[in-house]
C-alpha cells in the first residue's frame, strides 16, 4: 500500500467515529507541530479503563512518512480486534516522556517548541 493509501485508511477508520470497543487511540508527537517523530498506539477494551495494550514506533525523520510504520500501525490495530479508532488531527505533544527523559515538572528541554503551548489548539498560553 502507497503512503499516502495507508494515511488515508488509518483517518478513515477514525472517521466513522465510535463504533464500540476496543478502541485504539492514535497520537502523534514531534519536537514540533510539524515533524512527527513518535507515534503511539494504545488499545482500550472498555469504557473509562486504561489501555492494555500499546505501542511506540519512532522515527528521525517523520514516522508519518515511513510506510512500513504506517502498515505496523495498521496490523497493530487490526491484531487487537479494534473496532474503534480515536485519532488527533495534529501533533499533540513532544516526543519525550517526563519523569523518564526529563524531571517531572519541568519542560521538556529538548523540545522548547512545546514549553508554554496548548498540546490541542497549538497555541501559546498566558
Amino acid at each position: 500500500m502507497q503512503k499516502g493509501k495507508a494515511i488515508k485508511a488509518l483517518a478513515k477508520k477514525a472517521k466513522k467515529g465510535f463504533r464500540g470497543y476496543p478502541l485504539a487511540t492514535v497520537a502523534l508527537y514531534g519536537p514540533t507541530d510539524k515533524k512527527a517523530t513518535k507515534l503511539v498506539v494504545g488499545i482500550v477494551h472498555e469504557e473509562n479503563a486504561e489501555p492494555e495494550e500499546m505501542k511506540k514506533w519512532y522515527s528521525d525523520d517523520d514516522v508519518m512518512k515511513e510506510l512500513d510504520v504506517l502498515e505496523e500501525v495498521r496490523e497493530f490495530i487490526k491484531e487487537n480486534g479494534a473496532r474503534s479508532v480515536a485519532m488527533a488531527d495534529r501533533i499533540i505533544g513532544c516526543p519525550h516522556e517526563e519523569g523518564i527523559d526529563y524531571p517531572e515538572g519541568q519542560a521538556c528541554p529538548m523540545c522548547p517548541f512545546w514549553v508554554g503551548r496548548d498540546r490541542w489548539t497549538g497555541r501559546i498560553e498566558h
